[in-house]
């Protein structure tokens, strides 16, 4: 089935979308878009996919209609492609449009996920090839039965935690929106003002973590800051331990 053409009043992302009822995935199908240059900034908008996934290849399933399901396409300069700092912008994006919608304000759990109080709300796939293809899936309808069916008990949705539904292309607008004003930021030169509100979303400066790394090994202290950079982590040693994001997995407080 054609897609329905969408149109957002934004600067970069979301000048073009296309919404379909479903796909295997919003972000296969904006992969397919990067052979031209021309489609940067377009979004791909599904009620439903047959073959969703998230971090590490895991399966990402949702009942139709009941998420925001959309993949966008950005080609951002060089200094701008790295997966930390095109995940730190779709998950502020997202939690920005959170607090627009609920009223709540959203946490992030390294590297890709947002929570509120504790729970998932949504999950953010960055993935780089020609371009950068970064998918998300917002839970906005789901009940608690839903999520119990599904076996995902630390799982929430907007509905939820605000007692009110919600309109599914009324949200992805301002999810859209949010993107598209982080991410104008970007593009000017403004690092600072992503990364000081993704550092604080996480919310672990200060805090005992454990940083476990891609290679099996795990670095335990005080998380005395982080940046783009670097984790700047206290151990026993003289010397803080300065870890590169990108061989972080994840990271706790303990």
């Amino acid at each position: 089935m054609e897609p329905t053409p969408w149109h957002f009043d934004t600067r970069h992302v979301g000048r073009r979308a296309f919404a379909y009822e479903s796909v295997a995935s919003t972000n296969d199908v904006a992969a397919e878009l990067a052979s031209d240059p021309a489609n940067d900034g377009i979004v791909v908008v599904a009620g439903f996919q047959t073959a969703g996934r998230g971090q590490y290849g895991r399966i990402w399933e949702s009942r139709p209609g009941v998420a925001v399901l959309m993949s966008v396409l950005l080609f951002p300069p060089p200094e701008l492609r790295r997966a930390v700092i095109m995940t730190a912008w779709a998950a502020v994006g997202v939690a920005a449009a959170i607090r627009e919608l609920a009223g709540v304000e959203a946490r992030i759990k390294w590297p890709n996920d947002v929570f509120i109080s504790g729970k998932k709300v949504c999950g953010i796939l960055i993935e780089q090839k020609t371009g950068v293809v970064a998918g998300m899936g917002l839970n906005l309808n789901q009940t608690a039965d839903d999520f119990a069916a599904a076996g995902l008990p630390d799982a929430t949705s907007l509905a939820l935690v605000s007692g009110q539904p919600f309109e599914s292309r009324a949200a992805t607008a301002a999810v859209i929106q949010c993107l598209d004003a982080e991410y104008s930021r970007l593009v000017t030169g403004d690092l600072l003002t992503l990364e000081t509100a993704w550092k604080r979303r996480i919310g672990l400066v200060g805090q005992l973590v454990s940083c476990d790394l891609h290679d099996g090994t795990a670095v335990v202290g005080r998380l005395r800051d982080m940046s783009f950079d670097g984790l700047e982590i206290e151990t026993d040693s003289p010397v803080a331990r300065v870890v590169k994001p990108e061989v972080v997995r994840h990271i706790r407080a303990v």
